[in-house]
């Protein structure tokens, strides 16, 4: 068996939530292969979509927020969309390589290469092909149900949303967003090698581009007494030199960084843009959450999902995010009530659950 994973390079999670089942799959002896989409039928293209996603989050992304209201109103109507169409462009490049390849089976964690599947099994001059979609975020974006995977990878709680799109429950996998185990498992404390003694440690994570600013918020913090301050950058290098300019012994400022399980692992609470695979993570390997800087849209939806069943605290701007971390800070039956929640509604198997679903169905 030979196993395709897609993804599109428009924010770190799709990416990386592909790359964790592929590490699943191999650690189960399963030949599979990651590819960008656009790799594989437009190259050209790939650079263009990545400079419109970062464009449309500009002005803290109110454009990206305008975009997907109107994707959601369109949605509504049941009218083949642009998006669609488009990527049904896309059928032949991405068939040929499928049947090339030997491909049995496609795994995607992104909508553009979901519909370009959908739009071959829809041409009776293609043979069938089998393939998972998976939902990275915990509410299903604007036009999927215009994919007709074999079925959908998501979260439970999320099936009346599914199913509002018109997906039937008997489509949906509720095993969660997948992450590897060894990204749970494997996590270690490396509080020594960041510095770190008996003071609170507060990691602030700002997605792979460093969406937010965070500054000031940081200024405030670090008048907190018995506390360190870790900030991962990702992409965003004027943020990074910025922050490094503060010269405070009390504030850690990394890049992007490949060891972020340690990282939440070995601090004391979490502060994170609500992305949903980064959501996942951190709950995953249980640790107080707020919610900060959400780009607009469907990251609105993950603080609400999280914030409906107690599992963080929503900060809707700089006030609340200085006032809800000092209170977390003091509050331990807080911190134990969101971890409760969090062992309750997010499944740190769901990596491991997914691979034997493919192994006992495919």
């Amino acid at each position: 068996m030979k196993i395709l994973l897609l993804s599109c390079s428009t924010g770190g999670g799709h990416n990386s939530c592909a790359r964790y089942i592929e590490e699943e799959l191999k650690s189960n002896n399963i030949d599979c292969e990651f590819k960008d989409f656009y790799d594989i039928v437009n190259e050209k293209a790939k650079n263009i979509s990545e400079k419109i996603y970062l464009k449309s989050l500009g002005n803290e992304g109110k454009i990206f927020k305008n975009i997907y209201k109107m994707g959601e109103i369109y949605s509504k109507t049941g009218i083949k969309s642009p998006v669609y169409l488009v990527n049904k462009i896309h059928k032949k490049k991405l068939y040929n390589y499928i049947k090339n390849n030997n491909i049995d089976l496609v795994i995607t964690t992104h909508l553009f290469p979901a519909l370009t599947l959908t739009s071959i099994n829809k041409d009776k001059d293609y043979n069938n092909i089998h393939f998972l979609f998976v939902a990275t975020d915990y509410e299903p974006c604007p036009f999927m149900e215009e994919a007709k995977p074999d079925y959908f990878i998501t979260n439970k709680g999320l099936e009346e949303k599914f199913n509002k799109k018109k997906i039937s429950t008997d489509k949906l996998l509720t095993t969660g967003i997948p992450v590897s185990t060894r990204f749970i498992k494997q996590a270690k404390n490396i509080r020594k090698d960041l510095n770190v003694n008996n003071e609170t440690l507060i990691l602030i994570m700002l997605g792979s581009m460093g969406f937010g600013s965070i500054d000031t918020v940081i200024t405030e913090l670090l008048k907190q007494e018995n506390t360190k301050i870790c900030v991962v950058c990702g992409t965003n290098k004027n943020l990074f030199d910025r922050l490094n300019s503060i010269k405070n012994q009390n504030l850690i400022v990394l890049g992007f960084v490949s060891n972020v399980n340690d990282l939440i692992y070995s601090s004391d609470i979490v502060l994170s843009k609500p992305g949903g695979l980064s959501s996942t993570e951190i709950a995953s390997i249980r640790k107080p959450l707020l919610h900060i800087f959400p780009i607009p849209g469907i990251e609105t939806y993950n603080t609400k999902f999280f914030n409906k069943r107690n599992m963080n605290l929503i900060c809707n701007n700089k006030e609340e995010i200085i006032s809800n971390c000092k209170y977390l800070l003091q509050n331990k039956d807080k911190q134990k009530e969101i971890i409760s929640n969090q062992e309750k509604y997010i499944n740190c198997n769901s990596a491991k659950n997914l691979v034997d679903f493919i192994k006992n169905n495919y």
